[in-house]
């Protein structure tokens, strides 16, 4: 599990480890791991870096200083360095003097665009983690010369022009091949993965000085750990009994797949209620199906939504369910109710339940979503007393105790019809197996998007076969243990 942390969080932490560090030291630590990583993309792209072509975009403050100081150290590999300053007034004094030391080339813009059309990497110096809004002239100017040459962008420690804290950006910002980044990973990197690139972070000793995190990100073996398994004195029932309540006459695919997904995540047993019974006991036969939830028989959780309208007939489903009092699973058709319906948002209220809302249904239960993700997941979960899965390209799962998880993602594999059925179908398994609602959202989550990878391969998948691949993410977590 690894933390994330805001840029007041690691401003603070920086103070008090720069209070007892040599002046420079940390700049020169942080700008060592910079030029590592430039080198590992130059030889990776060339086959080398002697006489590879590098171009800094120099910004005032730290940023630029890091940058500098990058270049510097390229020099001494026989790396050509160009470092076009934004304000050359304002340059970081110690590294622009060292890079000059070294025989690096120090230009204006106009000399920074023209270095870019023959670049082989540019290294994005322009803002820190305490800059606002999008690039404003003249660094919008070398970031989209960047772009026409089809020159590869190094970020330090974030991609100019994004939000450190929201990761939100406009159009005038910086679009990363690869970031590295300094004592922690901060909210951008995992709400902006895809404007990032892979990301580095480089360890230079904040961590004893850091507090709780913003938000986490769970990985392989932090899945793995919690997923259940069945041991030898398990059977179908104390593995976790799930009901699905799905689908209807118009979509009766809901309940097909979300039902399918609760079987492969290793359910003990899947119990069906609704409509599509008689497709999905043909399509799963190991699956106990009946026509309503009084027929359904006992289960440890729910998952409740998917396919069951917002009329009457729906609106009666999610209360049967509701009335079960076990651990919920709300999705899709069922959220919308919720926000329809004051009285069953009480009844959900403080108890082990987790609705799974994209913004469109997030804003029917608790406002627009805006820029800020993990706040509004935050707000969500307390006001309304349960957790929240966000879904989105970068997952948030916040707890009425306040707990964050994200879940960042480079694609949109998972972004097809029928998808989010799956997920609540996972969900619903984990939760009658015994996880906590954040742990089972958390963990879902993860084998759900390693499944869309799985299914995808390259190339766009349907639903159907990202429910087929979760037996392999959930063996591949499991792996990651061992």
């Amino acid at each position: 599990m690894k933390g994330v942390y805001t840029a007041a969080q690691i401003r603070d932490a920086e103070a008090v480890l720069l209070a007892r560090t040599a002046e420079g030291a940390l700049m020169r630590k942080a700008a060592f791991g910079l030029a590592v990583r430039a080198r590992t993309m130059l030889a990776e792209r060339l086959g080398g870096v002697a006489g590879a072509r590098v171009v800094l975009l120099v910004g005032a403050g730290n940023n630029g200083g890091d940058a500098l100081w990058a270049g510097f150290e390229l020099r001494k590999r026989g790396v050509r360095v160009t470092a076009a300053l934004l304000d050359p007034d304002r340059a970081h004094p110690a590294g622009l003097a060292a890079l000059r030391r070294s025989g690096g080339r120090v230009v204006d813009v106009e000399g920074g665009v023209e270095a870019l059309r023959h670049a082989d990497l540019a290294v994005d110096g322009i803002i820190g983690i305490s800059g606002r809004g999008g690039l404003r002239e003249p660094a919008a100017r070398l970031v989209a010369a960047a772009q026409e040459a089809a020159v590869p962008v190094l970020a330090t420690d974030l991609p100019s022009g994004v939000d450190t804290d929201t990761g939100a950006a406009d159009s005038a910002s910086v679009r990363a091949a690869a970031t590295v980044t300094f004592g922690a990973l901060k909210p951008v990197h995992v709400l902006a993965a895809a404007a990032c690139g892979p990301v580095t972070c480089v360890d230079i000793g904040l961590g004893p000085e850091l507090p709780e995190p913003h938000a986490v990100v769970l990985d392989a073996a932090d899945v793995g750990s919690r997923w259940p398994v069945p041991g030898p004195t398990d059977d179908k029932y104390t593995q976790g009994v799930v009901g699905i309540a799905a689908g209807s006459a118009t979509y009766p695919g809901a309940a097909v797949l979300a039902t399918g997904a609760a079987v492969l995540a290793t359910s003990g047993m899947v119990r069906f209620a609704g409509s599509a019974a008689a497709g999905v006991g043909a399509t799963w036969p190991e699956v106990v199906a009946s026509g309503t939830i009084d027929e359904a028989g006992r289960t440890q959780a729910w998952t409740v939504g998917p396919g069951i309208g917002t009329d009457d007939a729906g609106r009666a489903v999610l209360a049967a369910v509701i009335d079960r009092d076990v651990p919920l699973c709300v999705d899709a058709d069922a959220i919308t109710l919720l926000g329809q319906h004051a009285d069953l948002r009480d009844a959900v209220r403080d108890r082990p339940v987790v609705i799974t809302p994209h913004d469109r249904e997030f804003a029917r239960i608790a406002g627009e979503v805006g820029d800020d993700r993990i706040g509004a997941a935050r707000r969500a979960a307390a006001d309304l007393g349960v957790t929240v899965l966000l879904k989105g390209n970068a997952t948030v799962v916040a707890d009425p105790d306040g707990r964050v998880l994200v879940h960042p993602s480079t694609s949109s594999w998972a972004a097809t019809a029928g998808s989010g059925d799956v997920l609540s179908g996972i969900i619903g398994a984990l939760l009658a197996a015994g996880l906590d609602p954040w742990w089972a959202a958390g963990c879902a989550t993860y084998v759900h998007g390693l499944a869309a990878q799985l299914a995808a391969a390259g190339a766009p998948a349907p639903a159907s076969r990202l429910q087929a691949a979760v037996p392999g993410a959930i063996r591949a977590v499991r792996a990651a243990t061992s």
